[in-house]
């Protein structure tokens, strides 16, 4: 082998529990309609725009020097929005921020998890929650679901019980199936989780702002071991700004302080969340366009003949399908692109704008309307088959 010819993966020196494993990644078609990925279909508005414009020329005049390594003043700006929004105090020393939840999922891990540890969460769910578990070195347990993806929460305090993780893992919206996990369920974990170490208690809400309910937020009081993750990406329409924050005890905030990477918020990044923070009323006003659209497209579905789990979530999962890789391909040579989780039978399509949905159910009509596409009325017994493949947070 020549010194310019890449070694092949099996012959790296890499971790074992990295071996033959796959980099995450959704695919992105070039198609009319693309509803696979879950981002907010619509661009800041030009108001928005202008702002990080000047909040960035601002920050570019100082960039020969670090930026604020606390990221102070966001902090405070996303306390109080979580404040106003979930109707509970939150003060800054309670919130962290990274580059999108992920990494804020990666440094809770890095503190709390580990070589010797392990982490559970109940899926199918979001796959990066088992992926950066693995990056991290920190054990992976899956946990029960019901039938109708709801957690199973008398299988899961006896695994909790059983297993003793160390970092437990609730998604509410779960994705991909859209599902909301009641405040009883999270506080039956949480207890489980006390006594059975105690464990860190994670609660992912990336899209929490798109739930019928209100946010679990409220919970952390008196819980010291108690994480809510959120992001950015979704309801303020910012995918491509990476940036997500934590509300726990300032204890927590003060562990994940230890392992993050200096200055590992860039003054662009600041000011361009601060700019956004400044209009979230505008921002949250395309939430409930899109809750609406949601709503709508459950409805519709079900009116075609598809079976459909409630969602609480920016996106809908329908099915079920005899072969859903089949009917995802169907759809795609329609123009629409959604997503296959590899959750059996099932498929998940983002809310997008009133005319990317009335597309996407065009397409649903003209393809059910196929010999062997109508949905599969008889029960999945693996419907709580293998974790989604979702990870742009």
């Amino acid at each position: 082998m020549s010194a310019n010819t890449p070694a092949p993966w099996d012959a790296l020196p890499i971790r074992e529990e990295l071996r033959g494993q796959s980099a995450y990644g959704a695919p992105q078609l070039d198609v009319p309609v693309r509803l696979n990925t879950n981002e907010n279909p619509y661009p800041l508005p030009e108001p928005i725009v202008r702002r990080i414009a000047e909040r960035v020329t601002e920050a570019a005049r100082t960039l020969n020097r670090y930026p604020d390594r606390d990221a102070v003043e966001l902090r405070t700006e996303l306390a109080k929005y979580l404040t106003r929004t979930c109707g509970h105090e939150v003060t800054t020393g309670q919130v962290w921020a990274a580059n999108g939840s992920n990494e804020v999922l990666q440094q809770l891990l890095q503190a709390f998890g580990g070589p010797g540890r392990t982490a559970i969460g109940f899926e199918p769910s979001y796959s990066m929650h088992a992926l950066i578990a693995r990056g991290t070195g920190t054990g992976w347990i899956s946990g029960p679901r019901h039938a109708d993806f709801r957690v199973d929460v008398e299988g899961a305090r006896a695994a909790i019980a059983e297993h003793r993780p160390d970092v437990v893992f609730i998604t509410s919206p779960n994705n991909p199936t859209g599902t909301a996990v009641e405040a009883e369920t999270v506080l039956a974990l949480y207890e489980a989780a006390q006594e059975a170490k105690p464990s860190l208690v994670v609660v992912d809400e990336a899209y929490g702002e798109f739930s019928h309910r209100p946010s679990l937020l409220p919970l952390i009081e008196g819980r010291p071991l108690l994480v809510i993750s959120r992001t950015m990406s979704k309801a303020f329409g910012a995918a491509g700004l990476r940036l997500g924050y934590l509300a726990a005890d300032p204890a927590v905030v003060g562990a994940v302080q230890l392992v993050r990477l200096p200055y590992h918020l860039s003054a662009v990044t600041q000011a361009t969340a601060l700019a956004a923070l400044e209009h979230t009323d505008t921002l949250l006003g395309y939430v409930e366009q899109l809750k609406s659209e949601r709503d709508r497209l459950v409805t519709e579905l079900r009116a075609l003949g598809c079976e459909v789990t409630d969602s609480d979530a920016n996106f809908v999962q329908f099915g079920r399908f005899e072969d859903a890789h089949k009917t995802w391909r169907a759809l795609l040579e329609q123009g629409v692109l959604v997503r296959d989780n590899g959750v059996p039978g099932w498929l998940r399509v983002t809310a997008g704008t009133p005319a990317e949905n009335d597309a996407f159910l065009d397409a649903v009509r003209a393809v059910l309307d196929r010999p062997g596409n109508a949905p599969d009325p008889r029960p999945d017994p693996l419907s709580t088959g293998n974790p989604t493949k979702e990870t742009n947070r």
